[in-house]
């Protein structure tokens, strides 16, 4: 059986440790995307709507 390399196990820790670092601002890019897209989408049935009116 091989044994996992230490720079191996190393390079995850440290993804993971950068990682939490950035959970803030990764959580808050998550959400302005998330508002841009429903402002989107509302604006879009916004459009619709007027158009089936007209």
């Amino acid at each position: 059986m091989s044994t996992p390399s230490p720079r191996r196990s190393g390079g995850l820790k440290r993804a993971w440790a950068w990682s939490r670092r950035r959970l803030g601002a990764m959580l808050s890019s998550a959400l302005r995307g998330a508002a841009y897209a429903s402002g989107a989408g509302i604006v879009g049935l916004i459009f619709w709507w007027i158009q089936q009116k007209i």
